[in-house]
């Protein structure tokens, strides 16, 4: 597999040294090098992630296990040594089943770290030594002196994740290389495309696109299709997962204007997908000193959030239906199957959590999407610059929704539409650490100082609809500040 940038490295370090103290898929080491160790700790976190749902698991050397301060190491695996034999390759012969775990080393901030990246346990428990290992809270235990876990764990086997399935199997290389988008492969992670057909092929079984098979060919696995397939309709099985785009007249779905279906996988066709939308959603007219300018309806930044999510955290084991973005007169809707794993009035401030990790994994890889919280953040604060109503999260039925809304002046909103902006922004603001005022609420609706009273009748009915509360029981009125309820 491709190196992944020192980039894409910095931002995964910082991002698992937000992790809470006690996770199992992860550790932190500051020199401890003792090839023992690893080889435990390599069973113990592959195990461990399995039981967890995650699709790797992490051993950083580099940051301090307690604070998580990144404080750098002494340890090169590149140079590490079992005796004679290079750490990586004496680990490998004692792990079973043998998998493709990769030490990347870099520097972040002037600190060398190591960090280690451990695929998931698949089908049975990865061994070392010929012991299975696993997380407890913090510490590294076998696996038999905990038989609930055991059978937990080999509960997680019997139910394959999704990216694993096959999509199509035994197919020939030429095969491959037809159904699949390969060269958006390497441009979208930005590697050389490799002229050698053998390369190419090894290139997509390492990121688990395709697999091979004991009779000498190749399985498409339903990651490498959904992520890369030239034609979803060549996939039976995920023909119905392709997105499909609408336009209705009005504001309701009596009439069809125009129905477009991207055939193309999640990865390759997103430019295609962003460039339909682009010519379908209305635009706006604005007028300049000298130009006019048309003007987006919508925020792309927002809509380059909300497309991604609905795609990485659908439920695929609904079938018969699939993404739809749907374009009224006066809002967009993103739909995607599957209720959300999180309460939507929390989607803002909650960590992220997916159906399929790996498919959200290779999404960040490729720049797609940040997997990190921060995506609805970034739709809430967009469309507050655009100053529109706010955006509305919803879970109807086993789906869910995503809504942004045209402009819409302020005396025309509702009241309850009012109190849910004002929740959002003090939701927003809360997250940036900085409270709501009456000040930061104008700005967001665009009013001028002599109408403060506008907007603190608006604050006054979102604490009596419960959404928000006073930062400071004991505040006063002239520098008062207000957080969202849950806070």
């Amino acid at each position: 597999m491709h190196a992944p940038s020192a980039d894409y490295l910095s931002g995964l370090l910082i991002e698992l040294c937000k992790q809470p103290a006690e996770t199992g898929w992860l550790e932190f080491k500051e020199n401890n090098d003792s090839p023992e160790d690893i080889g435990e700790y390599l069973s113990a976190l592959s195990n461990t992630a399995a039981l967890l749902g995650k699709a790797q698991a992490y051993l950083v050397w580099g940051v301090r296990d307690a604070t998580h301060e990144i404080v750098g190491t002494t340890f090169r695996p590149s140079l590490a040594k079992k005796g004679n034999e290079h750490l990586e390759s004496w680990l490998t012969r004692l792990l079973d089943p043998k998998f493709h775990f990769r030490f990347h080393e870099f520097t972040h901030a002037g600190k060398p770290i190591a960090l280690l990246e451990i695929p998931r346990a698949s089908h049975r428990p990865t061994q070392f030594q010929g012991i299975d290992y696993i997380r407890v809270g913090s510490c590294r235990k076998k696996l038999k002196d905990h038989p609930q876990l055991a059978k937990d764990l080999w509960r997680v086997f019997d139910t394959t994740p999704f990216e694993e399935l096959i999509a199509v199997a035994h197919v020939d290389d030429a095969t491959v290389l037809s159904l699949l988008d390969y060269p958006s492969y390497f441009e979208l992670l930005q590697q050389p495309h490799p002229e050698d057909r053998a390369k190419i092929l090894a290139r997509l079984a390492d990121s688990r696109l395709i697999v091979a098979n004991p009779a000498g060919q190749w399985d498409v696995t339903r990651m490498g299709a959904i992520l890369f397939a030239r034609d979803l309709d060549e996939f039976p099985a995920l023909a119905r997962k392709a997105v499909r785009v609408i336009v209705y007249e009005g504001k309701g779905r009596l009439k069809t204007l125009r129905e477009e279906v991207v055939r193309k996988g999640y990865a390759t066709g997103f430019t295609q997908l962003i460039e339909l939308l682009r010519a379908l959603l209305p635009r706006s007219e604005s007028v300049g000193a000298a130009l006019r300018r048309a003007v987006p309806t919508y925020p792309e930044d927002a809509i380059r959030e909300l497309i991604p999510n609905a795609l990485i955290h659908q439920d695929f084991s609904v079938t018969g239906s699939g993404p739809m973005i749907e374009i009224f007169s006066d809002r967009l809707e993103i739909t995607n199957p599957g209720a959300p794993l999180v309460s939507p009035d929390r989607f803002l401030d909650t960590p992220p959590r997916s159906r399929n990790e790996a498919l959200a994994s290779f999404m960040r890889l490729a720049g797609i999407c940040e997997e990190r919280g921060s995506g609805i953040d970034k739709v809430v604060a967009a469309t507050e610059r655009f100053q529109l109503p706010a955006p509305l999260f919803e879970k109807p039925d086993g789906f869910t929704r995503a809504v942004l809304f045209a402009h819409k002046p302020l005396r025309a909103m509702t009241r309850s539409e009012r109190a849910h902006a004002c929740y959002l922004h003090a939701s927003l603001r809360y997250v940036e650490r900085d409270p709501m005022t009456n000040s930061s609420l104008r700005a967001r609706f665009g009013i001028a100082e002599q109408n403060s009273a506008t907007v603190s009748r608006i604050m006054r009915e979102a604490m009596e609809d419960g959404l928000i509360k006073p930062y400071d029981p004991n505040q006063g009125r002239k520098y008062a500040r207000y957080i969202p309820h849950w806070a």
